[in-house]
């Protein structure tokens, strides 16, 4: 931001007025900067700046008033090798401080001696004495002392410092040993105008939901882990948003895909992966947790105003920067845009608002205003880092900023918004935060007359402790004299400044920090190819949504903006979601077939098709192609086809007729198609083997059967005449008891040979000699792995 906005403007008291533009004045003679700066601590002091350390943990109130009795809390501790005697605790009150940047000056070394030994302490009243400090003991402090006695003068913005005192053993003196310096805010009466302030509240998390589904109708959600369950919790820093957001003035801004998965863990049981492809059931407690956070949620916003960014959080810089040049990458935000809606009214009950688009950090460039855009938001929240002021406007102007083709770009204030950063775990470091916060919101308003809308991007994912440093500050915000809080909307509404920036940072301008951590342009044709075999999918489905909704919402992770800094997380999660596609699509196949043999010139050829998913396919078509059409032809083609359909868990097998012209092996292709002609699954080849009868061998075989015949009937006559000749000699009477009825010739004893064609089926083309064991019934699994799940 110009330095020309921290020479900020005048107030509404004309003694302000005149101390701040004669402050400006001074700071620019060198011979009296003396006058508005603290002198530097002497040599003993600088060298002692490390010998013992405060820490200022709390400061209540923030923001005191009139009559109010201000009590700061805290810690010392000796980091030095000698035991400091005589040491104490004291108070000490700084000057008025008229710029932003001196505010910024101080936050960045609030531990140096610099000038602290020159502030008188408040009064020895208002001490706290130790008989000594061991060296690596911390010791607590705590001391009250009313606001009047600190002789405040003017409103605005003081240095206050905590600092101990003391002495060692080689430097018998009292000496500065310590200081910790921040803010104290002091506007005791309403100010003529106050700053609309809108505070974002960003509900967002990383990505926790897969592609995947557990087994059965039901599509149980399954989760990467289940950290989920732990920021939902009451101290979780989910579980801590919504409970200190509820009571707060503030716009939520929800990322869709954090309702549905929440929704997904209350709405029933859910699983998350173990390790391979196991997965462990989520736990009841975990559940309920789910169902009270979003029960509690649904109280908070109520009567809020409810910004949904894209599902997903899509890495806006990333697509706009690689995304753009893989075709349909863009689809992909329109498809998060037009879901996002729907997810949180279905969810929360609530409509949000869809028109504000939030790059990383606020940080835009031409490429990704066009991007943020495209998927039809106007508004897109940006960084006063990014859209610099270069007017020379001493005051910070409102957020409101046109910047073409009808888009608005929505400037939050860079130093507020990023008052919150880093670790704040440590309680000195976030009491510092929320004081800063609060003295750069006071000298905000202080800059001019002229009423103005701020908006403040804490960040985007913020840990437990920075919610609860920004609740602080908010709460304190909302109940002070120069502030009043504003919707986001409402900002977006208001006027912009006439002399405010409008122009766009060029993409060079982009911040390589930022850039460093984008999405390469090998995650979005992985995308790419992923969308594409989804397409290629879902067209043979009796249910599309089933695979499309899990995967889809998947896609729109894949995107992310929580993968920035986790590369290896990210492609991890990018070929899971591939290779579980590429599993599902595999369910549905043809079985291998072995060699088959055709004795004969025609036959016909069972292939089977098998669809392990749970729901029926269709719209599939089945062709056989022989290598060889001279040799075999099938249907009387090179190639033949006939569309499939196959029921959940089963198997179909479609059958061919071929027709041989030759003897000899011909390989044939079984391959599915989709019906727009795209190829689905693997071909499968097997050969096919013709032994076709000669008329050679068909006279050898007629001859041999006439020999037998001949033989028959000759000893057919044989037996007849031996017959008669024992009539004759025996006489009348005799001839039945020994004769053979006619027509009977297997007498017992003797084996005739057996008529051609007794051997059953043995030419029959449609019961091959060596059946293959993929022409089972329809209703078989013939890879025994039971029925199979489309997640």
């Amino acid at each position: 931001m110009a330095e020309a906005a921290d020479f900020q403007g005048t107030s509404a008291s004309p003694a302000r007025r005149w101390l701040r533009r004669t402050g400006t004045l001074l700071a620019g003679v060198p011979l009296l900067a003396g006058l508005l700066q603290l002198p530097a601590a002497s040599p003993a002091q600088a060298a002692s700046s490390d010998a013992v350390s405060v820490s200022l943990d709390s400061l209540t109130p923030n923001a005191p008033s009139d009559g109010d009795t201000l009590t700061v809390s805290g810690t010392v501790t000796n980091h030095g090798k000698q035991t400091v005697t005589g040491a104490h605790v004291g108070l000490r009150v700084g000057p008025l401080l008229n710029t932003r940047s001196a505010i910024d000056g101080i936050a960045e070394h609030p531990d140096s001696l610099q000038g602290g030994g020159s502030v008188a302490e408040v009064g020895d009243k208002y001490q706290e004495k130790f008989a000594k400090l061991t060296p690596g003991v911390a010791e607590h402090f705590s001391i009250s002392v009313p606001v009047d006695k600190l002789d405040l003068g003017e409103d605005g913005v003081y240095e206050f410092g905590v600092a101990v005192s003391g002495r060692t053993s080689t430097q018998s003196w009292d000496q500065l040993l310590g200081i910790q310096r921040t803010f104290l805010p002091w506007q005791p009466s309403e100010a003529d105008s106050k700053t609309r302030t809108s505070f974002l509240w960003p509900l967002i998390s990383k990505v926790h939901m897969t592609a995947r589904t557990g087994a059965g109708e039901l599509q149980t959600p399954v989760f990467l882990d289940d950290d989920l369950a732990k920021e939902l919790a009451p101290g979780g820093r989910l579980g801590q948003m919504v409970q200190l957001g509820k009571d707060l003035d503030i716009t939520w801004v929800i990322d869709p895909d954090l309702l549905a998965s929440v929704d997904a863990m209350a709405a029933g049981t859910y699983q998350f992966q173990g390790e391979g492809d196991t997965t462990t059931p989520g736990s009841k407690e975990s559940q309920a947790i789910a169902k009270q956070w979003l029960a509690d949620l649904q109280k908070a916003v109520t009567g809020k105003e409810v910004v949904a960014l894209p599902f997903g959080d899509p890495d806006l810089a990333s697509l706009a920067h690689k995304g753009t040049s893989v075709t349909g990458s863009l689809s992909h935000l329109k498809d998060a845009t037009d879901v996002a809606a729907t997810t949180v009214k279905t969810v929360l009950h609530v409509t949000p608002n869809t028109d504000f688009a939030w790059p990383v950090d606020g940080a835009v460039d031409p490429s990704i205003m066009k991007v943020a855009t495209s998927a039809g938001a106007d508004r897109v929240i940006a960084s006063s880092d990014s859209l610099q002021e270069t007017a020379g406007l001493s005051y910070t102007p409102s957020a409101a900023r046109p910047v073409g083709g009808g888009t608005t770009a929505v400037v939050s204030d860079a130093r507020l918004s990023d008052a919150f950063d880093g670790d704040l775990t440590e309680a000195g470091s976030a009491t510092l935060a929320v004081q800063r916060f609060l003295a750069q919101s006071l000298e905000v308003n202080a800059q001019t007359d002229k009423e103005r809308s701020i908006v403040v991007a804490p960040p985007r994912i913020p840990t437990t402790s920075q919610v609860q440093a920004m609740a602080t500050a908010l709460k304190t915000l909302q109940d002070s004299t120069w502030s009043q809080s504003q919707d986001l909307t409402a900002a977006a509404k208001d006027k912009p400044d006439a002399s405010a920036t409008t122009r766009v940072p060029s993409t060079s301008a982009y911040p390589s920090s930022l850039r460093r951590q984008e999405l390469p342009r090998s995650a979005f044709e992985q995308i790419a190819r992923t969308q594409d075999k989804l397409d290629n999918f879902q067209v043979i489905l009796a249910r599309q949504s089933r695979v499309v909704t899990p995967f889809g919402r998947a896609i729109n992770r894949e995107m992310s903006t929580s993968w920035r800094g986790r590369t290896t997380q990210a492609d991890s999660y990018r070929s899971g979601v591939e290779a579980w596609l590429d599993d599902l699509t595999e369910q549905v196949k043809l079985i291998d077939k072995s060699e088959t043999k055709l004795s004969g010139r025609s036959a016909t050829i069972p292939v089977t098709v098998q669809n392990n998913l749970v729901q029926p396919v269709g719209h599939l078509v089945l062709r056989l192609t022989s290598t060889m059409p001279t040799r075999l032809k099938i249907g009387g083609k090179a190639y033949w086809e006939q569309p499939v359909e196959v029921s959940g868990g089963h198997s179909q097998s479609v059958k061919f007729t071929t027709s041989a012209n030759a003897n000899g092996r011909v390989t044939v292709i079984a391959q599915l198609f989709t019906e727009d002609g795209r190829e689905y699954g693997k071909p499968v080849s097997f050969d096919v083997k013709v032994t076709e009868v000669t008329p050679t061998v068909m006279l050898v075989i007629g001859g041999g059967v006439l020999l037998l015949v001949l033989a028959g009937f000759r000893m057919y006559t044989h037996r007849k005449r031996a017959a008669a000749r024992r009539t004759d000699e025996d006489g009348p009477g005799t001839a039945g008891e020994d004769t053979e009825e006619p027509g009977n010739p297997g007498a017992p004893g003797e084996r005739l040979p057996q008529e051609p064609g007794s051997a059953a089926g043995a030419d029959d083309p449609e019961q091959p000699s060596d059946p293959a064991p993929d022409t089972a019934p329809e209703s078989t699994d013939p890879s025994g792995t039971g029925e199979r799940v489309d997640r």
